[in-house]
């Protein structure tokens, strides 16, 4: 063998250079952290071979912690070549490193943090590791105690008397013997090989040390000679397998020891034996001869070397006094052999009562022979202290717990109760109101709040506190140094209870009081870190209680930024609290807030958890795969759910789209524990939601092939992804098969996996069954699944048996594996990333679900709220676009229908129904073009790269639908207001046609009269005034016999109710042939009791059961028809000023138009026919009065003789002119702009305004308030707070429709009148409208006469004015002028028109209220339809649902009210009632209403009754803030108002401020 010790004077330059030649120079010193060894880097996950010796620390560690046995077998790729030339020099060692020189090197580099998480894999790899750690620069040696404090063995020692005790504890504290192996000079014997050889076995064998047959083990060392180190063998207490009966270490050291003093003497003095391995007998061994060894000599050689001799053998045992039993010479033996005389001197050794040591007496020796000890440094010391005080105080860790760790324990665990409780509602009676309960629920919370802020920091915490505010290396030591006190503590305590549970059990008979007692003190005993930091997050949780100002308060402001660095240090954070089962979300948000802020802002997240049974290996699954260690307490497996941080390199990130992955480990499922309790399947039904609900990947933890064991957790993950598929989560789902033996397990087990997905698919049906969708019939319906890609394999974790088995190779790389799987879904288009505060906003959202028995219709996901609404506004604008540009094409087209033959004297009234289907076919081409730009925008809205997108994607179908019935319905409109156009135009056409005659007439016999005149003698203007007069007179003469026709209103509309009433009993027709209709709706209407006899008969009086009573429930039903005559009335109101203004006859389509709007009313209101028959009774009867009054004054302002004596100047005037022969320009042009073109712009004006007004609304700087009806919702319900005023309260939970209108009506009379908009809107459209005018005029000018010319002019823009045809006709009489001129003089005075019409515009600019009222249609009537949403209501208190489109499935809205406010109330008392029915549909209470069958039937199954309502359970006190500080402040008004008693005010409500109910109003509306 071939020894190369190192050169002395060069050892520091050696480490310099070797740091350099592995990229590690920068990192010398401790600078090699271990958050940057698990950082995940492309070289994670790369299968390339080690490419450069700079690559290979990081290939080293990377195996390393994945717990690789392969770890230490590295090589570059240049030195793997198999085959090379026989006749080259070249040896192949350019890039080869002795992996000693590497683990030194990495140990030098490494933190000490880093250095003890090596340690533990090296262990767990059954490798030796660093003992004493040369240091190449000073050539001392330090001792690794701080590197092995970390671990834990576990091992049962042989007993002479039986079976004996086992033995578990940190390897630093326990007292075995030390045998040590040291090298004299040359040995042809290899040390270490022998070593392994004599701690292997046949069945288990081990490779501890490195020697020269291993990969790379015979390249020359440069740095490591020097190096201790140990290794040991723990006995696993079955004789056929142990080597040894009893413990021992084993220590080696590496190169000639006789150039290592300090090492040898330490060996000698703390080893129970020193092996020295030398061939050269006449060497100097006075090095292991010192007064202070304590070692037995032995001394090892080969007899088969050339030169042995033996009388240099035993003169060199006479001369170092080393006895002849303790000298081993191989001889002729094998070496198995050989080994087994080396066993058996060791063996003789351990089985002896030999020195015992244990790591603390060797660093006492170290100290002494001044070898560093890595613990010597201040941080740790200090540290170490720090910890202490805190562990000495701990004597009872039960007591020690009520003590000084008070606030989490017994009062957290109510807390958590009641909070569930005020979700569930499961013990509410029913002998008290819903409110009142949850009211004392939360009463009780704040009493065990304000008992908890009674309790002053403990001395404990107090101490803990002031030790992790230190910088973070102190902060880390201290939170170790605690972990491995209370750790030995709780391990010590645990042994006890397990000794006195299992003597108890062995007694006769068995006491199972103590047993119990025992039993919950085992439960209890375990005490860590996360009890103190689950303390802590109690401590700021309950200092969020008081006022913000308040010292306490502030004090505990910094504690969320200390553990939020933890986080980030790679510090496991407690996210479920196991005990308590909950999480505690102020501290968790703070947390995750100050983590958001930390990184400055960059934390994006993808989430990684684990589920399975208890102890099936999750936590060891994830600590192999990402090198991690979650906080587990000795003796116990996870409790609640632990998140990590594990950092992504940049240059993955962008790959990876997130910054950090979380892993979240999970306590096991079907724990012994609370199935013992009757709690286990509800408590990992919360925790698998919410762990599923939080991760991208989940991986399912099968610890066997067969699956039958796994059929219970597997239906708690099928409801668990079920939930998660219909609130819109699809996370990825693994199974992972553990223990699996056989290599060809995934090809073998085909057969186990389609019987596995048999049973998902049936517990899909059933879960889907219970969750009440049962439209999910398969696995794959709920998630992406496939079982061929999606199933993994994985051997056993150990190979061999305890303790002395390492972790199996196979296991490692099956994990490896696994950990590229998940990295490569992670890159996947399907898995999105969010940031800190979004995953802390979806697990309040999850979390707030979770609590509630039925998940699926009460979980709130806040996100998915604001990508919903976001949506809304993309869409509101999309089909405000689209309602904007349908008006303005039915107002052209109205225009144009109103124009039909307005210029021609023989209208073809006939070829109006042609110009109708035209218009009804251009009308559809133009709805499917504006449909197909809605539909298009939203699939382009959908093809965003974007989060929101993702979260909302389950409403797409809805959007199409809402797309589709927007289209349809108005199509409908547009086919009803072209057909009243028409049907107005052909009533119009009646009385245009006698007017046409009579013009005919008057232009006859004025002509004559010229004629007559002008061939006889000279007349003077009097003669011709006479002459006029006498024609005139004989005119009127000849058409006294023409009247209009008069219609009987009130017999049309008789015939109309007649068929509308057809389908209703023969009694509501009997009634009608009775009825006088021209009398009814005269004064008020009231409702008969009588006709709801058969409804009311029904209702059953009982305590507790929300009802009306009889005369409340005719009250509600009167409201509803006086509702529903107000409209009507308002719509009569409407018909006949549209009628006055531009003077329009009555038309039989009023009559339908209302009775269609009393049918779409009533619909849904259980109304019998009765009542409905009255009502329609009423309102036609009111409508046909107002109408024949109307029509009456059509047909006087129509009279032919009144219109022609009203016009008899105009015609005079033209009869003169003619006569005379005078020029008519100027005047025929000025009466063309007064009489026609300027009544026709203002008409034009008034019926775009509306629109243009509703624009600006929408678009304006206060356009947010119309984008959504949430956004609108939020502000008129703030602005009624602002106001108080009951009035207005009353009117909007009563008549919505009417208070919301008149709402944005005075809003648009505040904005106009504020800004002065309407004059300037009103001018631009004058603008726009005088343009197109001036067009005309350009355009027609060609034509030579008048007539030609207003027909052309007409013609260009009869779809944007409608022609007075009687200022038309007259206009037209006798026209004869010169065109050129009159074309000019039109230009002119269309100026002065525009000038006149603007100035006023600006002088009307205060009488905002009337001119609106008049516009057609109005702005707020606009802005109410695409507001107003479904119409639907709440069934219980009826606040409007607030759901996006028409199209949507199921309503919902943000925020309900207090039943009271719908006039309920208890019958037993006529009080108003407090209950939400956010609240009630979580409750155990009953209701019954018509759709019952006036049954009772439980609120917790409102759905199986009203199927498209989604009543989100709301346990939050402050999301009902708003309307329960509503009652609160008008209960008496409400109670007057009612004709009730007021309401007994639960007493949370009696606290509420008003800035309490504006905070509840912005969380329910999600506002900042």
């Amino acid at each position: 063998m071939v020894v190369h010790p190192p050169v002395a004077g060069r050892i520091g330059v050696l480490l310099s250079e070797l740091l350099s030649s592995l990229g590690l120079r920068d990192l010398q010193g401790g600078k090699l952290t271990l958050s940057s060894v698990l950082e995940i880097t492309s070289n994670t996950l790369s299968d390339t071979p080690t490419q450069g010796l700079q690559q290979l620390p990081w290939s080293f560690l990377n195996k390393l912690i994945v717990s690789n046995l392969d770890a230490r077998n590295l090589q570059c790729a240049n030195d793997q070549t198999m085959c090379s030339s026989a006749f080259t020099d070249d040896n192949g060692d350019s890039d080869a490193m002795n992996p000693l020189d590497l683990i030194t090197a990495l140990f030098h580099c490494a933190d000490p943090f880093l250095q003890q998480e090596m340690v533990s894999k090296m262990s767990l790899c059954q490798f030796a590791v660093p003992l004493l750690l040369p240091n190449c620069d000073t050539q001392q040696s330090t001792l690794m105690l701080w590197a092995m404090r970390d671990l834990v063995k576990i091992y049962k020692p042989h007993s002479s008397s039986g079976e004996g005790a086992l033995v578990e504890g940190r390897i630093v504290e326990m007292k075995i013997p030390l045998v040590s192996f040291v090298r004299v000079g040359e040995s042809s014997l290899s040390k270490s090989q022998m070593l392994d050889e004599l701690l292997s076995s046949p069945s288990q064998p081990n490779k501890p040390f490195i020697h020269h047959n291993m990969p790379c083990g015979d390249v020359p060392r440069r740095i490591s000679d020097g190096l201790v180190e140990v290794s040991w063998y723990l006995p696993c207490g079955i004789r056929n397998i142990d080597i040894f009966t009893q413990p021992v270490a084993v220590a080696n050291l590496r190169g000639d020891s006789r150039l290592f003093e300090a090492q040898v003497s330490f060996l000698c003095q703390t080893s129970a034996a020193v092996f020295i391995f030398s061939d050269d007998l006449e060497g100097d061994l006075s090095l292991f001869t010192n007064t202070e060894r304590k070692a037995e000599l032995f001394l090892v050689t080969n007899s088969q070397r050339q030169g042995y001799d033996m009388d240099k053998l035993r003169e060199a045992c006479r001369k170092y006094k080393i006895e002849e039993k303790h000298v081993i010479v191989r001889r002729k033996q094998n070496e198995s052999q050989f080994v087994k005389a080396l066993r058996f001197h060791v063996r003789g050794i351990v089985e002896e009562k030999v020195l015992k040591t244990n790591m603390f007496n060797l660093a006492a020796v170290a100290r002494h022979i001044g070898i560093l000890v890595d613990e010597d440094c201040n941080d740790c010391q200090s540290t170490r202290q720090n910890a202490e005080e805190i562990s000495e105080m701990v004597k009872n860790v039960v007591k020690f717990k009520e003590e000084q760790l008070p606030l989490h324990g017994t009062l957290w665990k109510e807390i958590s109760q009641l909070e569930k409780e005020r979700c569930r509602m499961r013990n509410s009676t029913k002998a008290e109101s819903i409110e009142h309960y949850r009211s004392s629920l939360t009463t009780q919370e704040q009493d065990l709040r304000k008992e908890q802020q009674q309790k002053d920091i403990s001395e404990a915490m107090a101490l803990f506190i002031t030790a992790i505010s230190e910088p973070k290396t102190e902060r880390l030591y201290f939170l170790k140094w605690l972990k491995i006190q209370l750790d030995t503590l709780t391990r010590e305590n645990l042994s006890t209870l397990r000794q006195q549970y299992i003597d108890c059990c062995n007694k006769n008979p068995v006491d199972k009081k103590h047993m119990k007692t025992l039993d919950g003190q085992i439960s209890n005993c375990s005490l860590g870190p996360e009890h103190f930091f689950r303390e802590l997050g109690q401590v700021y949780e309950c200092a969020c209680s008081l006022r913000q100002d308040d010292p306490a308060r502030q004090q505990v402001q910094h504690l969320p930024g200390l553990c939020a660095q933890m986080l980030l240090d790679g510090f496991p954070v407690e996210l479920v609290d196991g005990d308590a089962s909950n999480i505690p979300m102020k501290w968790i948000s703070a947390v995750l807030t100050e983590l958001h802020q930390l990184v400055d802002k960059k934390s994006r997240i993808l989430v990684l958890t684990v589920l399975g049974v208890q102890s099936t290996g999750k936590s060891t699954l994830l600590n192999t795969m990402f090198g991690v260690q979650f906080a587990v307490s000795s003796g116990r497996c996870t409790r609640g759910a632990f998140m990590l941080l594990i950092k992504v390199s940049e240059e993955l990130r962008s790959e990876l789209n997130c910054d950090f992955i979380m892993v979240i480990d999970t306590e096991g499922l079907k724990s012994p524990e609370l199935a013992a309790l009757g709690t286990s399947y509800e408590h990992d039904n919360e925790l698998a939601t919410l762990v599923i609900g939080l991760s991208d990947i989940s991986i399912i933890n099968v610890a066997m092939e067969n699956n039958t064991e796994m059929k219970d957790v597997l239906q708690i993950v099928v409801h668990a992804f079920l939930r998660m598929k219909e609130v819109g989560k699809k996370p990825r789902c693994l199974f992972v098969h553990q223990n699996v033996s056989d290599m060809s397990a995934h090809d073998k087990n085909m057969r186990d996996r389609n019987k596995l997905v048999e049973q998902l698919n049936e517990m899909t049906q059933a879960a889907a069954k219970m969750e009440k969708k049962e439209a999910n019939t398969k696995f794959t319906d709920v998630m992406k699944y496939d079982p061929e890609k999606d199933s993994y394999y994985i051997p056993g974790l150990w190979h061999g048996t305890p303790p002395m088995a390492p972790v199996n190779t196979g296991y490692s790389e099956a994990v490896y594996e696994l950990k590229k799987s998940l990295i490569r879904l992670l890159k996947s288009d399907d898995v999105r990333s969010s940031d800190a505060t979004e995953f802390l906003q979806w697990t309040q959202d999850l979390w707030n679900a979770v609590k509630f028995e039925n998940f699926i219709f009460n979980f709130r996901n806040s996100l998915a709220a604001d990508a919903y609404l976001d949506l809304c506004k993309h869409y509101n604008t999309w089909e405000w676009a689209f309602q904007s540009e349908m008006n303005t094409w039915l107002v052209a087209k109205t225009s144009i229908i109103s124009n039909f033959g307005v210029t021609e004297k023989n209208v073809q009234i006939s070829q109006l129904q042609t110009t109708l289907r035209d218009m009804l076919h251009e009308a559809s081409v133009k709805l499917d073009q504006e449909q197909q730009k809605m539909l298009w925008n939203l699939e382009q809205y959908f093809k965003q790269k974007d989060e929101k997108v993702v979260l909302v994607e389950k409403y797409r179908q809805e959007f199409q639908n809402s797309v589709w019935s927007l289209k349809k319905e108005t199509e409908h409109s547009l086919k009803l207001h072209l057909e009243q156009a028409v049907e107005i135009r052909k009533e119009m056409e009646k009385v245009n046609v006698i007017k046409n005659n009579q013009t005919v007439a008057i232009d006859r016999k004025v002509l004559q009269l010229i004629e007559m005149c002008r061939t006889a003698t000279r007349f003077s203007e009097d003669d011709l005034n006479r002459e006029f007069d006498t024609m005139w007179r004989d005119i009127m003469s000849e058409l006294s016999d023409v009247q209009l026709q008069l219609t009987d209103v009130g017999k049309n509309a008789k015939h109309l109710l007649k068929d509308n009433l057809r389908g209703k009993g023969g009694s509501v027709r009997e009634m009608l042939t009775k009825v006088d209709l021209m009398q009814c709706g005269q004064g008020s209407y009231n409702v008969n009791d009588k006709w709801f006899s058969g409804v009311v008969e029904g209702m059953k009086k009982l305590w507790n059961v929300l009802t009306s009573d009889r005369a409340n429930f005719i009250k509600e039903r009167q409201k509803i028809c006086d509702d529903i005559i107000t409209k009507c009335h308002n719509v009569v109101k409407h018909n006949i000023d549209n009628m006055e203004r531009n003077n329009l006859d009555y038309n039989d389509t009023y009559i339908k138009e209302l009775l269609k709007s009393i049918d779409d009313q009533m619909k849904d209101q259980k109304i019998p026919d009765e009542c409905e028959a009255h009502v329609k009774f009423h309102i036609v009867g009111f409508a046909a009065r107002q109408f024949q009054k109307a029509h009456n004054d059509f047909i006087g302002r129509n009279n032919p003789q009144q219109c022609l004596e009203r016009s008899k100047n105009t015609y005079l005037e033209s009869f003169l002119s003619l006569f005379n022969e005078k020029d008519q320009c100027l005047k025929k042009a000025k009466q063309f702009i007064d009489t026609c073109v300027r009544p026709a712009v203002k008409y034009n004006i008034t019926t775009r305004l509306g629109q243009a007004i509703a624009d600006e609304m929408k678009t304006g700087d206060e356009g947010v308030v119309y984008n959504t009806r949430s956004n609108f919702q939020f502000e008129v319900l703030k602005q009624l707070l602002e106001e108080q005023s009951f009035t207005k309260y009353i009117t909007c939970t009563g008549s919505y429709e009417r208070f919301v209108k008149d709402w944005i009506k005075q809003h648009i009379i505040q904005r106009m009148s504020a800004t002065g908009h309407m004059p300037q809107l009103e001018k631009k459209l004058l603008s726009e409208i005088v343009l197109r005018i001036n067009d005309a005029i350009t355009i027609s000018a060609t034509i030579k006469d008048i007539k030609g010319f207003v027909q052309h002019f007409y013609s260009t823009i009869l779809d944007q004015v409608v022609i007075p045809r009687d200022a038309l006709d007259t206009f037209l009489f006798l026209s004869d002028t010169d065109m050129k001129q009159f074309v000019s003089y039109l230009k002119e005075f269309i100026k002065d028109m525009e000038i006149s019409l603007a100035q006023e515009y600006n002088s009307l600019s205060n009488d905002f209220t009337k001119r609106i009222e008049q516009m057609q249609p109005t702005p707020h009537d606009l802005l109410f339809s695409s507001l107003c949403g479904c119409g639907h209501q709440c069934p219980f208190c009826k606040t409007p649902c607030e759901a996006g489109g028409q199209g949507h499935t199921t309503h919902f809205a943000k925020m309900h009210r207090p039943e009271g406010l719908g006039t309920y109330r208890w019958m037993h008392t006529q009080k108003l009632n407090t209950d939400i029915c956010t609240t009630a549909v979580i409750s155990s209470g009953t209701f019954q209403c018509a759709e019952t069958k006036e049954n009772y039937h439980p609120y917790k199954e409102y759905r199986t009754i009203f199927p498209k309502w989604d009543i989100a359970g709301d346990a939050s006190v402050e999301a009902s803030d708003y309307w329960t500080y509503v009652m609160k402040e008008f209960n008496k008004n409400l109670a007057e108002a009612h004709n009730a008693e007021p309401a007994d005010i639960p007493v949370g409500w009696k606290t509420l401020t008003h800035q309490d109910a504006l905070t509840g109003l912005k969380k329910a509306f999600n506002m900042k």
